[in-house]
């Protein structure tokens, strides 16, 4: 194992690499055109075996990864903000041909007015694809992810797509120390992708038919369903066994920390989790009984480990870093109905924060903390959704 400073872009081309992705779909967009620039570096100096594609557009990144998992070969691509909503119709029907893509998302605010720094919405978007996802706290996970999603996107009970998300500059083009593992050691957890079913002109088949009402196509999707569920305990199996050859391990599907005792507690994704850890140790050195529970997976969505949490909490607070115009962010929907029939339930309140790339610092933690304690102590909610630190004239 080698320790390399690198940026969380190049952590997932060493990812990519090392994970021996052999059909690479590239298209530049900012923040995420770094990726594939070192994976062309790779591929031009041998380092890896790879077809490297240049295409004209994110929405045929996708069309030739798809193909390219179609004839049995693991693909990787990366995009960001209006590259991945571009690729909307073949996120589908990635899902829908049952091809285990591999992706990298940098999180970036989706326009007007421009933006090219973090906000979840380009992801959060994508939620009814039917991909797993993955959101990032750090470079060593963004490289260990791209590794574990491959092998549980591509179990023959799952095959499914997967992307992961690091947001945009905090983690995309801020170097940290990352340990690289060794190819030998990632070769033996990382079996060659042997899909049940490939363009073979010796074994022909029909691949994406139509379907009438009356036939198969909705019980096409109960399976999709069927293996996200089944995703769910094959990403806790994958990480235990990595943990086990690498020693490391990211928390599952919901990453808690200093939840045990915890009276309230913050839900939040990416980036700010880091921010809001060291807060809670603040809060806990003045006996104030606080924890984070990172949302690490989004889709399949922890209900398990959110009811759990909930059953000896008084207020959880979901913090997201972007809002769907329904009610409330997606986080934070997503929260409430999978609590909605459990009795007892704590208080939930919404914080929209840190969109189009504002900073979450410790003062706003800070301020959050404050206003969910205070809702423990009243036993009610003050509002459901707060949009924080607004500038004047905002509102």
């Amino acid at each position: 194992m080698v320790k390399k400073v690198i940026t969380g872009n190049y952590a997932s081309s060493y990812g990519a690499k090392l994970a021996r992705a052999q059909v690479i779909a590239a298209y530049p967009i900012t923040p995420q055109t770094s990726v594939v620039e070192k994976i062309a570096e790779f591929v031009a100096s041998g380092e890896m075996e790879a077809q490297y594609i240049k295409v004209e557009s994110e929405h045929s990144a996708m069309a030739a990864c798809i193909t390219a998992s179609q004839t049995g070969a693991r693909t990787f691509t990366a995009t960001s903000a209006h590259g991945l909503t571009l690729m909307h119709e073949m996120l589908i029907w990635a899902s829908g041909a049952r091809t285990p893509v591999l992706m990298t998302n940098v999180n970036r605010a989706m326009a007007p007015p421009w933006s090219v720094w973090a906000d979840h919405l380009d992801s959060v978007a994508q939620r009814d694809t039917g991909w797993i996802q993955y959101y990032c706290e750090s470079n060593q996970e963004v490289l260990d992810t791209i590794i574990t999603a491959y092998k549980v996107g591509e179990s023959r009970d799952v095959l499914l797509p997967s992307f992961l998300t690091l947001d945009a500059f905090y983690l995309s083009h801020t170097y940290e120390t990352v340990d690289i593992p060794d190819q030998d050691e990632v070769d033996k957890f990382l079996p060659s992708f042997d899909p049940p079913y490939k363009f073979d002109v010796e074994d022909p088949h029909l691949f994406g038919s139509l379907s009438f009402p009356h036939q198969f196509y909705m019980e096409w999707r109960y399976q999709i369903s069927l293996s996200m569920e089944k995703a769910r305990e094959k990403i806790l199996e994958t990480e235990a066994e990595f943990k086990k050859i690498f020693g490391r391990s990211h928390g599952g599907l919901l990453d808690t920390y200093r939840c045990d005792d915890a009276e309230v507690v913050l839900i939040a994704a990416g980036t700010m989790a880091s921010t809001i850890r060291e807060v809670v140790d603040w809060y806990r050195d003045k006996g104030v009984k606080v924890g984070l529970a990172r949302l690490r997976v989004f889709r399949p969505f922890p209900v398990k480990e959110v009811r759990e949490l909930a059953e000896s909490v008084d207020v959880i607070g979901v913090l997201d870093r972007s809002y769907s115009f329904g009610y409330g962010g997606a986080f934070f929907a997503e929260t409430a109905g999978a609590l909605y029939n459990v009795p007892d339930k704590p208080l939930i309140k919404n914080y929209v924060v840190g969109i189009g790339g504002r900073d979450v610092t410790p003062d706003t933690v800070s301020g959050i903390l404050n206003n969910a304690i205070s809702l423990k102590d009243k036993g009610e909610l003050d509002q459901e959704i707060e949009w924080i630190e607004l500038k004047e004239g905002g509102d």
